[in-house]
């Protein structure tokens, strides 16, 4: 494992003479280096959505909280059916779901769905399976002892782990929590991440477009993508132009506000790549130079003092890899959550491929109809430009093809992120 190390402005060019590492390793070091933000919020269940659970939450009573009819039918003791049918039981009362019965019933009590099974009663008979006969109905078919009746905590039992921390609260398991009658949940703060955008070529949408100019696409990705978590409170500080002190500046006022820096462009060997030198000049220390990866080898992560810093190249495909694969498994951990790595799915390759197998490549692909195997046929998208921006706007998802590979060709397995 390569250590991290204080880079000197004078030789810190882009780490030119760092070692390459892979991209696991550059992944594993991006999460180490992030420490989980450790103040908490309660907030309503409303408000919850899309946050991190800070605490493990049990459950505080049964589901459902007593016997109850899974169906309409009538509720009826499995001892009633003795002998040959059918059966003639007397009707002597009707549940519905929010009654409380208290008195006691005998033969046959009429029931809806939801209702409680009154007290010695064990069985419910659907209504279609029944037959009226004055105050009485006729069952032809002996049922089963505890059918269509759903026992006192058989969904979740008291005591029972519900969720864990580092969870990230979805709908479902609102509900849960609901379920139980939670009003409020502890969830991790926010953590709060800063956007600078560099380079002078740099112009917002709206903005008058000059010769040698380009519009800002990354700052718009990297902004949805992360308005898309809700653990994440984004600081937007704007164009820096490629100027050492400039940058330095910006990092210095960003890393006094932020958990985590994300910067964009500045970061190869070019004589206007100033983001690294700009870190190094702040007293930054970088765990990741340079990665064996296609797009975003010049990829840095590393620490403002306690302020996470990931150096994504400008290109938008490689701004988008290095994102997704680097900086986001790092983010998560961040927020505390409990699983930071990209989700990868089997697929099949429907595409021919060279790529050199000393570097682990991500291309953008499209997902075609599954074959009898059942799993999709990938189409790559444009050439692996790390500019592409035509190309990444049609991608379905991001396929790695692994370090080893030379070729890739029609019918090999390979695994897609999708996005």
């Amino acid at each position: 494992m390569i250590s991290s190390a204080l880079i000197l402005p004078e030789h810190c060019e882009a780490g030119a003479s760092a070692a390459v590492i892979p991209v696991d390793i550059a992944a594993a070091k991006a999460i180490a280096a992030a420490i989980p933000v450790a103040e908490t919020e309660t907030l309503d269940l409303l408000g919850a959505s899309g946050r991190v659970l800070a605490a493990e939450a049990c459950a505080s009573l049964n589901l459902p909280p007593f016997n109850a009819s899974a169906m309409d039918g009538y509720a009826v003791k499995a001892t009633s059916f003795t002998g040959q049918g059918p059966w003639r039981l007397k009707v002597t009362g009707r549940v519905a779901a929010g009654d409380t019965p208290t008195q006691s019933f005998d033969g046959a009590v009429r029931i809806l769905t939801g209702a409680p099974v009154p007290q010695g009663f064990d069985t419910v008979v659907m209504q279609e399976k029944c037959r009226l006969d004055g105050d009485a109905i006729v069952i032809d078919q002996k049922p089963r002892a505890g059918q269509n009746v759903r026992i006192a905590g058989e969904d979740v039992r008291r005591g029972e782990h519900l969720l864990g921390t580092g969870d990230i609260l979805k709908a479902h398991h609102l509900a849960l929590l609901a379920g139980q009658g939670v009003t409020a949940i502890e969830v991790r703060r926010k953590v709060r991440v800063g956007l600078i955008s560099t380079g002078t070529e740099l112009r917002e949408p709206g903005e008058p477009l000059h010769p040698g100019q380009i519009f800002n696409s990354n700052r718009v990705m990297l902004r949805a993508s992360l308005d898309a978590c809700r653990w994440a409170e984004v600081l937007d500080f704007g164009i820096v132009p490629d100027n050492r002190e400039a940058i330095a500046l910006a990092l210095a006022e960003a890393a006094t506000q932020c958990d985590a820096i994300i910067t964009t462009g500045g970061v190869s060997a070019g004589e206007e790549d100033h983001v690294t030198w700009a870190v190094s000049s702040g007293g930054g220390m970088l765990d990741v130079m340079r990665v064996a990866m296609r797009p975003g080898k010049p990829v840095k992560v590393g620490k403002l003092g306690t302020t996470l810093f990931l150096g994504l190249p400008g290109n938008p495909n490689a701004t988008l890899v290095t994102f997704r694969m680097i900086a986001l498994p790092a983010l998560r951990r961040l927020a505390g959550l409990s699983n930071n790595s990209p989700t990868w799915t089997q697929a099949v390759a429907d595409f021919t491929y060279e790529k050199r197998p000393d570097r682990t490549e991500f291309v953008p692909v499209r997902l075609g109809t599954a074959g009898a195997d059942g799993l999709p046929r990938l189409t790559m998208l444009g050439r692996g430009s790390s500019a592409s921006l035509r190309a990444i706007s049609q991608a379905e998802g991001i396929a790695l093809l692994a370090p080893g590979l030379d070729r890739v060709e029609p019918g090999m397995r390979i695994v897609f992120e999708a996005i």
